[in-house]
C-alpha cells in the first residue's frame, strides 16, 4: 500500500468520460459494485455521471474478466427494467484477527459476506509464528469446504497495536508483546497470497465506513474495545486520518486517572486500564461473561458489583469521548466491543454524561452509536485490507 492509498477518501468520486482514464472508471464501478451489492445499472449511472453506453461497456467488460455478474431486475416496476450488478461469487479474501486469547479467521466474500469463520482460543499470549500457523491451517480447512472460491485476492489481518500498513510491519503490539514484526509478509509467506495488515481499530473503522453505520456520516471516530485494550480511528470528510507514521487514533492512551494504574505505555491511568473488559470480568465472576454476546450477558447479572463497575466505566468513557470531541468535533462517535456493549446497556447515561463534559456547544448533536457489523467487523475489515488492489485495478491494463 503506497501513500497515495493512505490517504484515499473513502466517498467514491465521479466517473470521467475521457478513454486515459478508464482504469479509473472502472475502479469505481468496481468499488460500487462491491459495497453496493446488486446495485442496478440506473444507479451505477446516477453515482458516475457517467452516460448508459459507458456504464454498459464498462459492466461487460468486468463481466467478461468474471469480477462482476449481472442480474436481471424484478419485473413490476414502473419503466424499464435497469439490470443489477453484483460481485462474481468466486472471488474471496482470507481475514485474520489474532488477539491475547484467540485467533479468528474467515473467508469473506465480495460485498463483505462472511462466508465462513472459525475462533481458535489460546491459553496463552502467542507468538507471531503461533499465529501465522494457526491462520494458515484454519484457511486451508475453510477453503476445502468451499470448492467454488476460484480466486483468493489477499490476506488481511486486524492487528492490536502500532502497524505500519506500507511496509506490513508491526512496529509494537504491547498486549501481545510484538515488536518489529513483518507480519504482513509472514501470513503472505504461509498463505501465498498477498498479504496486508492494519490497527484492529483501523480496520473497523474502515468496515463500518463501507459498510457499515459510518455510511451516514463523514467526519467521526470508532473506538473499538477488545479483550486487549481500547483502540481508536478517525475519518475527516471521508479520509482517515492516519498522522505522520500512521499511529493516528491511539484514542485508549488518553490519560483518565493520572494516579491509575501502570499501562503497557508507560504511563499511569490510561483510558484502557481503567475501561477494561477484564475489570468487567472480575466483577461479574465467578459467573463467565460471553463476550461476543457481551450486553446480555452483562445485563445478566446487572447488580451489585457488576453495576458499580459498569457505572464506573461509563464515567470514564464518557470523560475521555468529551476531551476527544474537543480535539476533533465529529459528527459521530461509533462504540464496538464491549465499549459497544457498555452503550447498549448504557446509552442514555452515556450521552448525558458526555454532553455534561464536553465544551458546548460540543456535545448537543453529537450521534452516538455502536458498530453495525457485530461479530463480524473486524473480519470484514481485515478483508477490506484484501480487496483493496482489486478494487483500485480490477482489470491490469
Amino acid at each position: 500500500m503506497d501513500d497515495a492509498d493512505q490517504v484515499r477518501p473513502l466517498t467514491l468520486g465521479r466517473g470521467n468520460r475521457n478513454e486515459s482514464t478508464r482504469q479509473h472508471n472502472l475502479s469505481l464501478l468496481m468499488s460500487l459494485a462491491h459495497h453496493h451489492p446488486e446495485i442496478s445499472r440506473a444507479e451505477l449511472t446516477r453515482l458516475t455521471g457517467l452516460n448508459r453506453s459507458t456504464i454498459g461497456a464498462l459492466v461487460a467488460d468486468l463481466a467478461e474478466a468474471e469480477l462482476v455478474v449481472e442480474v436481471a431486475a424484478l419485473t413490476g416496476s414502473v419503466g424499464r427494467p435497469s439490470p443489477r450488478v453484483t460481485p462474481h461469487s468466486s472471488i474471496a479474501a482470507i481475514a485474520v484477527n489474532p488477539d491475547i486469547d484467540g485467533i479468528v479467521v474467515a473467508l469473506v466474500g465480495m460485498g463483505g459476506s462472511v462466508l465462513d469463520r472459525t475462533r481458535v482460543p489460546l491459553s496463552s499470549i502467542p507468538s507471531p509464528e503461533h499465529t501465522v500457523r494457526i491462520a494458515a491451517d484454519a484457511a486451508k480447512t475453510l477453503l476445502a469446504h468451499h470448492p467454488h472460491l476460484e480466486r483468493i485476492v489477499g490476506v488481511g489481518a486486524a492487528v492490536p497495536g502500532l502497524v505500519r500498513p506500507a511496509d506490513g510491519l508491526i512496529t509494537r503490539s504491547p498486549h501481545l508483546l510484538w515488536e518489529e514484526t513483518p507480519y504482513a509478509q509472514m501470513l503472505e509467506d504461509a498463505l501465498g497470497v498477498p498479504g496486508h495488515i492494519d490497527n484492529d481499530a483501523t480496520v473497523g473503522l474502515l468496515a463500518e465506513a463501507v459498510f457499515g453505520a459510518g455510511r451516514s456520516h463523514s467526519t467521526y471516530f470508532y473506538m473499538n474495545g477488545s479483550p486487549s485494550g481500547i483502540g481508536g480511528a478517525l475519518i475527516a470528510h471521508g479520509s482517515i486520518l492516519r498522522g505522520a507514521d500512521g499511529y493516528a487514533g491511539e484514542l485508549g492512551h488518553t490519560v483518565v486517572d493520572s494516579n491509575g494504574p501502570l499501562c503497557h505505555c508507560g504511563r499511569r491511568g490510561c483510558l484502557e486500564t481503567e475501561v477494561k473488559f477484564s475489570r468487567l470480568k472480575d466483577a461479574a465472576a465467578p459467573r463467565e461473561l460471553d463476550f461476543d454476546n457481551l450486553a446480555e450477558s452483562l445485563g445478566a447479572v446487572d447488580a451489585g458489583p457488576v453495576a458499580a463497575e459498569i457505572n464506573r466505566q461509563i464515567e470514564l468513557l464518557a470523560g475521555a469521548i468529551a476531551s476527544h470531541m474537543s480535539v476533533f468535533n465529529p459528527q459521530a462517535v461509533i462504540l464496538g466491543g464491549f465499549l459497544g456493549a457498555l452503550y447498549e446497556l448504557r446509552g442514555d447515561d452515556l450521552r448525558a454524561k458526555i454532553e455534561e463534559q464536553a465544551f458546548a456547544p460540543l456535545g448537543h448533536n453529537l450521534v452516538l452509536e455502536r458498530d453495525s457489523l457485530g461479530e463480524d467487523l473486524m473480519v470484514v475489515g481485515a478483508a477490506e485490507l484484501a480487496f483493496a488492489p482489486l478494487l483500485a485495478q480490477p482489470i491490469p491494463g
